[in-house]
Order: structure tokens, then sequence, then C-alpha cells
């Protein structure tokens, strides 16, 4: 029990820290990575642990890229579901081309 509630409050803490950074991103990183991030999680295979290390992946990424002063857009391309079903396990989900298409909006309206 120890462990599982140590294990718990460990992801509460790192997700918190995450968030944190993310929001420290300039304005365009911050929309692409919180639409990012609903599209993610509907893809999600088990506890959520999956997506939350491809979600500090991208940070990761998009810390360095903003740091070097390219856009969200330059980085990620116009077609934001391709860029996150890169990174996503494969899987086939009835919902997907809806949901690509509406991240997708998000990219567009940046550029």
């Amino acid at each position: 029990m120890n462990n599982i509630l140590t294990r718990l409050i460990g992801d509460k803490k790192d997700w918190k820290r995450m968030e944190a950074r993310a929001n420290e991103l300039p304005a365009d990183y911050r929309t692409v990575y919180a639409e990012m991030k609903n599209y993610m999680w509907r893809f999600t295979t088990s506890d959520g642990m999956d997506i939350v290390d491809i979600l500090r992946d991208i940070l990761d990424l998009f810390e360095t890229e903003a740091a070097a002063g390219r856009s969200a857009v330059e980085v990620t391309g116009t077609d934001l579901a391709a860029f996150c079903d890169a990174r996503l396990p494969e899987q086939q989900d009835v919902y997907r081309d809806k949901l690509r298409a509406s991240l997708n909006e998000v990219a567009q309206k940046l550029s």
C-alpha cells in the first residue's frame, strides 16, 4: 500500500512540475501543447503513464526549440495530429479522423 501511495504522490508532483514547465513556454507552444494533451489522452492504454512519458519528451523538445527561436508550427508542422500519432503506440480508433481534423485546426489558425 505504501508503494502505491508513494508512486501516486510522486506521479502527481512530476505532473505538476511538467505543467509548470509547459506554462513557461511561449504562447504558441502552450496552445499547441494543451491541444496535443487533449488529443493524446484519448489514446491512453492504461494508467496514463504511457501518455505522460510521451508528453514529457514533447515538452523537452518544445523547450529546446523555443529557446532556439523556432515557432511551434515549425517544430510540429501543420499536421499536429500526425506529429502526435507518430509518437503514440499503434492503435485503431474510430474517432481518430475526427480528432485529427479538430487538432489540425489549431495549427491552421496559428500559421
